[in-house]
C-alpha cells in the first residue's frame, strides 16, 4: 500500500540494481578499444549470474533511443576472473543499432539487461591433445574464451581479417605467439585474398588430426564442413555461426509464418493474433489483452511493436512475443 503505484521491487532495483532476486541485470564498467570498430566492454554481472563456459554467449538488453534492443555476443574472458566480471568483444557493423552504441557511445556506468550464458560452441571435459581454430573477423571472440581459459600442449589458429590494424586481440595473440603458446598463422585478406580452404594442408598439415572450432563468416563454414566431411573427418569440426542482420523496422510488413510456410502482408496496426488466424494459422490464444501469455509465440527473425506501449522488440535467440498485442514493424518471421 506504501509504494503504490509501483512495487516494492522497482524501489530496490533503484536502490541496489545487481541485487539477487531481481531480473538479471549488469553494469557496463569500462569499455576498451580493440581495433578501429571494435571494442571489449566490461561488464559488472548481478548476484544472479551462473557463470559461463568458454565458448559460450550472452543475450544483453539495451536501451538505445529509447528503445530496449536485444542482441548475443561471445564471453570473451576467462570463467576464472579474480574480479568476477565478464567482457564481451563487440564489433560494429554498418548500421548495426547495437554494436555501434556499445562500441562508440555507451558509457561506464550504463545498467544492462543479462540473461544467462548459453551455447554449445564449447571444449569438452577431456582436453583435446591437438587444437585447431579456424576463424574469421568477429568469429575469433569465442576462440579467445577458450584460449584464455584453457591451456593448450598443441594449439594452431588460423585467422582471417582484412588488414593487420583490423584483427581483434593482435597484441593478446602475439603475446600467447611469445610464450609458445599458440601457433598463428594470421592472413589478411585485402592483401592475401580470401583463405580457399583445399590451403590449409599447406598451412596446418595435420589439420585432420585436430579438434577443429571454427568460427566466422557464413562462406568460410560452408567451406570448411565440406572440406572435413569429404576428407571422412566432420566429427572434429565444430562450428559457430554468427549472423550480424540490421533489422529493418516500420509501420506493417510481411509475416512469415514459419511452421506452416504461410507469407502475409500486415498492417501496422493488427495483433499478429488475428493476421495468422486470417491466413488460416493455428495460433494459440487465452485473453486476448496481454494478460493471460496464452498466445506467447517465438520471434525468430525481425520486430515486431507493442501496441500498448509503441516498444518495439527485435527478434533474438529465445526471444517470444504476445501475438494478442504485437504488431509487425517491418518484415517479421513467427514460429507457427
Amino acid at each position: 500500500m506504501v509504494t503504490t503505484p509501483v512495487l516494492p521491487s522497482d524501489y530496490l532495483d533503484l536502490v541496489s540494481p545487481l541485487r539477487a532476486g531481481g531480473d538479471l541485470r549488469g553494469r557496463i564498467e569500462a569499455v576498451h578499444p580493440e581495433t578501429g570498430d571494435a571494442a571489449t566492454i566490461v561488464i559488472r554481472p548481478g548476484r544472479g549470474w551462473r557463470g559461463h563456459t568458454a565458448g559460450q554467449y550472452v543475450r544483453i538488453g539495451v536501451d538505445v533511443d529509447g528503445v530496449r534492443l536485444w542482441r548475443a555476443y561471445s564471453v570473451t574472458s576467462p570463467t576464472n576472473r579474480s574480479d568476477g566480471r565478464i567482457t564481451i568483444t563487440v564489433k560494429a557493423i554498418p548500421d548495426g543499432k547495437v554494436s555501434n552504441h556499445l562500441v562508440r557511445r555507451v558509457q561506464p556506468g550504463t545498467l544492462i539487461q543479462l540473461d544467462q550464458a548459453t551455447g554449445d560452441f564449447v571444449l569438452p571435459e577431456a582436453k583435446p591433445a591437438k587444437v585447431l581454430y579456424l576463424t574469421a573477423g568477429s568469429g575469433i571472440t569465442p576462440a579467445m574464451g577458450m584460449l584464455r581459459d584453457t591451456e593448450f600442449d598443441d594449439v594452431v589458429m588460423v585467422h582471417s581479417a582484412p588488414k593487420p590494424h583490423d584483427v581483434i586481440f593482435r597484441t593478446d595473440l602475439h603475446d600467447l605467439v611469445a610464450d609458445k603458446k599458440l601457433r598463428l598463422t594470421e592472413l589478411h585478406t585485402d592483401t592475401d585474398g580470401m583463405l580457399d580452404i583445399a590451403r590449409l594442408g599447406e598451412l596446418v598439415p595435420d589439420w585432420a588430426e585436430r579438434e577443429t572450432w571454427a568460427c566466422g563468416p557464413a562462406g568460410l563454414l560452408d567451406a570448411a564442413e565440406a572440406h572435413w566431411t569429404e576428407h571422412g573427418v566432420p566429427e572434429r569440426l565444430h562450428t559457430e555461426r554468427f549472423r550480424p542482420t540490421v533489422v529493418v523496422t516500420g509501420d506493417g510488413g510481411q509475416v512469415t509464418f514459419v511452421a506452416t510456410d504461410k507469407t502475409v502482408e500486415a498492417d501496422g496496426a493488427t495483433p499478429l493474433l488475428d493476421v495468422g488466424e486470417e491466413a488460416g494459422v493455428l495460433m494459440p490464444s487465452g485473453c486476448r489483452m496481454g494478460i493471460c501469455f496464452g498466445c506467447v509465440t517465438p520471434l525468430t527473425a525481425g520486430a515486431v511493436r507493442d501496441l500498448r506501449t509503441g516498444e518495439i522488440t527485435e527478434a533474438g535467440p529465445d526471444v517470444l512475443i504476445q501475438t494478442c498485442v504485437s504488431a509487425a514493424a517491418g518484415p517479421c518471421d513467427i514460429e507457427r
